[in-house]
């Protein structure tokens, strides 16, 4: 069960990333788990930045319904699978940072391999900058419900801590607010960096 303590913490990193401009024009969505079956999820065309409790809607994990009958983000769908498919997870991050934004254009492929960073190891069981983390990417669709049907066929491995939608951003998330936040600085972090080595590498 969320204490008021949880929906706090959502709002202060809301209010962070707000001031880093990590959600402009009243882009991005944040949620967190109230209990088995339902989250508080930011409503629609708010700016992340100025967020009280009061913006969050109660939502309904099985059916994306907001028994208030006010609007939640359109990618309500992805949060609520990210809450079915991960029962552990209990915060979810979405976010229009430019570094996610690029890099998922960048990258052709389907995975983000992140190799050789000490700061892999500010994300949840990661030990050693030897180690090779994956991060899943998806082409960008409107259409969220056959987007988050593509990324529920994706192995759970490629999943652990968010994933890229190109042209669009990355979604991450947490077994608490802070741990979402730390997984959200780790990965702004890397893909900064990661942008950085590419672009350095063309020279």
């Amino acid at each position: 069960m969320t204490d008021n303590l949880q929906l706090t913490a959502l709002v202060d990193a809301c209010h962070w990333i707000g001031a880093k401009g990590w959600a402009p024009a009243t882009g991005g969505n944040m949620s967190v788990r109230e209990d088995a079956n339902r989250c508080w999820l930011s409503e629609s065309g708010k700016d992340k930045g100025t967020l009280t409790p009061a913006d969050f809607l109660l939502v309904d994990i099985d059916t994306n319904i907001a028994p208030s009958g006010r609007k939640p983000s359109a990618e309500t769908g992805l949060h609520t699978l990210i809450y079915r498919l991960f029962p552990e997870a209990n915060a979810v991050l979405h976010v229009h940072t430019v570094n996610a934004t690029v890099l998922s254009r960048i990258e052709k492929s389907a995975l983000l391999n992140l190799h050789g960073y000490e700061m892999q190891k500010s994300l949840s069981g990661q030990t050693s900058h030897l180690d090779t983390v994956p991060v899943a990417l998806f082409d960008n669709d409107q259409d969220i419900d056959a987007l988050a049907r593509r990324i529920a066929d994706t192995d759970p491995v490629n999943l652990k801590y968010g994933f890229l939608l190109r042209g669009h951003g990355l979604t991450c998330w947490g077994r608490s607010v802070a741990e979402a936040r730390r997984h959200l600085e780790g990965l702004e972090f890397l893909f900064d960096c990661e942008m950085r080595l590419r672009l350095l590498e063309r020279e």
